[in-house]
């Protein structure tokens, strides 16, 4: 039953049943029936007494009942649900609390994509068999009407948008197929590797504590656990580029948060617990490059210094030979 009618129901008959208290009251004392020597405060204490008259409107109420006038008293048009309807909000009801719990549990560290989409994608449907129309029937449409545009807070609607804008966050769509039926093999590719480096780094901790903080030594990790390492980091490197090419108009595209979660897990583990560094494979071409860019002040300055001392010579002498040619006439001249 609903309880504003209860309430409703009960309020009318406590004021039909004071308004009878007051009558008799009245009509005891006009009768004599009440001594008159009595104070009028003891008679309405003994009369309006709160187990008395919790007896009295309990009784009332039952008169109401089964004379059939509470229902008949309450107006017709009262806002109530249909049963298909009330089904489909249940419906919608159960499927938000499931995937609500998977969020929460998934939250830390970041399971949302990989374990709710089941739910998610149960969401989603029960909110489009609210929304929708089904066949052209009026019902149908009531549905949506009472369900969604009844009041000003609009609850179903408002988390049906939450869920969506958190899946949208997540960008859990590229995790999975494009149906979204289930993760992408790239996906489960990649998550088969966290896991395996994950192992290899549990196996390789030396020491008796099982905290990783308290670890010291790890020379082990880093030389056991390199390769698998560093194919989990090629591999998030070209997941990158591969959605970069496919998400070209978009900027600022991300992964999906549970591989970009799980990809800055292994790199914390690998850099600031256990301090392990990856030997570049491009150093020789590196640093000969780096040597190339240091010289190269000093090859311009040598090659200006030569320049310049080479036009100091060519400058020179065209005058030695105009001295001792004019030399040579002056002796010629005087012989």
């Amino acid at each position: 039953m609903d309880p504003d009618r209860t309430v409703a129901r009960r309020r009318s008959s406590l004021l039909l049943l004071r308004l009878l208290l007051v009558a008799l009251l009245w009509s005891g004392l006009a009768l004599g029936t009440f001594s008159l020597g009595s104070s009028s405060h003891r008679v309405l204490h003994d009369l309006l007494s709160e187990e008395q008259l919790l007896k009295v409107e309990d009784l009332s109420l039952a008169l109401l009942q089964g004379g059939r006038m509470g229902p008949l008293s309450l107006p017709p048009d009262l806002p109530d649900l249909d049963p298909e309807c009330r089904e489909l909000l249940l419906d919608f009801a159960n499927s938000s609390a499931e995937l609500t719990g998977c969020l929460v549990r998934g939250a830390r560290p970041v399971r949302l994509c990989q374990t709710c989409y089941p739910l998610f994608q149960q969401v989603a449907s029960k909110m489009d068999n609210i929304s929708r129309a089904v066949g052209n029937s009026s019902e149908s449409h009531s549905c949506a009407r009472s369900l969604l545009m009844a009041d000003r807070m609009q609850i179903v609607v408002i988390l049906s948008e939450f869920f969506n804008s958190t899946w949208q966050k997540a960008n859990c769509a590229n995790c999975l197929t494009n149906k979204s039926e289930e993760l992408s093999n790239s996906t489960v590719y990649f998550l088969n590797l966290f896991n395996h480096t994950l192992t290899c780094f549990e196996n390789n901790l030396q020491g008796s504590a099982h905290s990783l903080l308290q670890l010291r030594n790890y020379s082990e990790v880093c030389k056991n656990c390199h390769d698998a390492y560093k194919t989990l980091s090629s591999l998030y490197s070209e997941m990158q580029k591969m959605n970069e090419l496919e998400n070209k108009a978009e900027s600022g595209t991300h992964l999906c948060i549970d591989v970009e979660d799980a990809m800055n897990i292994t790199r914390k583990l690998w850099s600031r617990t256990f301090n392990c560094s990856v030997p570049c494979s491009d150093t020789v071409p590196v640093i000969a490059v780096s040597v190339f860019i240091l010289f190269l002040p000093v090859v311009f300055y040598l090659s200006s210094f030569l320049h310049s001392e080479q036009k100091k010579r060519k400058l020179i002498l065209p005058k030695r030979l105009k001295s001792s040619t004019s030399f040579a006439n002056i002796q010629e001249n005087s012989h």
